[in-house]
């Protein structure tokens, strides 16, 4: 899995094509065939182009696969957080998220006029605290799946139970799940054992696991039309066009059908972890195709991904302010289409990388 920056070839660990299909001879002439009978614009809004075949079929597809009622696309991720939180809450009503939840999450909220209260990172008892300040306010409590920038899992049962005690709805924004966990790479709501009586809307990305780009949530039949006729953020912007929808659907059928894949990422991640154990590199503790490796200064970091740019990896520097001061990190992100070499390669790339760290914070 490589990528070509100024005409240098470089093994790729920073994306977030977790199955390996962005580049799938399928799913790109998917793309190309409904492009050309269909253009590449969709040339209509919404509500005109609902009648889409290639969009229904692919909102039929994610919704029937997830075990949800209906499906609704969008152009991306942020626009349909919006769309739920424009939705879901009123001026003055209670948005309860995880600390680290996705900004899209969090300005959706502020956008609709709801009171956000975060509460540390997978903390329920924290959540519980959030919820219980204002006993009487319909509240949301969103969270991610797998969160971006730590790999790690929410604690998704605690937080169902919380839900329902609490009289609350769970939001799950599952991007970087879907597709690469759970049975039958539906994600981290169904690795939990959860649907959608416990998670009544959830979000499932098309531009991770999938390689394409776009979102789609699934929910009951009621709260998707709710969504589909009220939101702002639904209503007054432009469908994606069709030949998304298909080049999607492309990609959902081989994820569930080349299961492989899932299997081969799985493997590819206890590789990486084992070796790095092996060498004394401390990763942050996570299971899936999201790998942190905490270095603690800015600084550091930026030196260490040049380092290992210029060893022919490229590897994401997270500083602040998207992470606190201090918790800076080298962001490792698996694909399927790695190989063990690659992880191999890597390992003793890092080993250096951590030598350097090591001899740098000594003198």
């Amino acid at each position: 899995m490589a990528v070509e920056i100024e005409g240098r070839v470089l093994r790729n660990f920073s994306g977030s094509d977790y199955l390996g299909l962005a580049q799938h001879p399928e799913v790109i002439a998917g793309l190309q065939e409904s492009a050309a009978w269909l253009g590449v614009g969709a040339g209509l809004s919404h509500l005109s182009a609902s009648g889409f075949r290639a969009q229904r079929e692919l909102e039929d597809a994610v919704a029937q696969w997830q075990g949800y009622a209906r499906g609704l696309m969008f152009g991306s991720a942020y626009v349909a957080n919006l769309a739920v939180m424009q939705t879901l809450l009123r001026d003055g009503e209670l948005s309860v998220q995880d600390r680290h939840n996705h900004g899209s999450l969090f300005d959706a909220a502020r956008l609709a006029g709801a009171e956000v209260r975060d509460y540390p990172h997978l903390a329920a008892e924290g959540a519980m605290r959030a919820l219980r300040s204002r006993p009487q306010s319909a509240a949301l409590l969103a969270t991610h799946g797998i969160f971006a920038l730590d790999g790690d899992m929410a604690p998704l049962k605690m937080l169902a139970v919380l839900a329902r005690t609490e009289n609350a709805s769970l939001y799950v924004d599952d991007a970087h799940g879907t597709g690469a966990i759970g049975p039958d790479g539906r994600g981290s709501v169904a690795m939990a054992g959860l649907g959608e009586r416990e998670v009544p809307l959830q979000l499932i990305s098309l531009s991770r696991a999938l390689g394409c780009a776009g979102a789609v949530l699934v929910g009951s039949k009621a709260l998707i039309e709710h969504i589909t006729e009220t939101a702002r953020a639904y209503l007054y912007s432009s469908p994606p066009p069709p030949a998304l929808a298909t080049a999607a659907s492309k990609a959902l059928a081989l994820a569930r059908g080349e299961t492989w894949r899932r299997y081969k990422l799985a493997a590819l991640v206890a590789r990486l972890r084992r070796g790095a154990q092996q060498l004394d590199i401390d990763l942050m503790d996570s299971a899936t195709a999201i790998q942190p490796l905490l270095l603690g200064s800015s600084s550091a970091t930026l030196a260490a991904a040049r380092h290992l740019e210029r060893a022919g990896f490229l590897v994401s520097a997270v500083r602040p302010p998207f992470v606190p001061d201090g918790r800076a990190r080298l962001r490792i992100t698996l694909s399927a289409a790695h190989e063990e070499q690659d992880i191999d390669a890597l390992l003793e790339a890092l080993a250096e990388v951590m030598q350097r760290v090591s001899d740098d914070s000594d003198t």
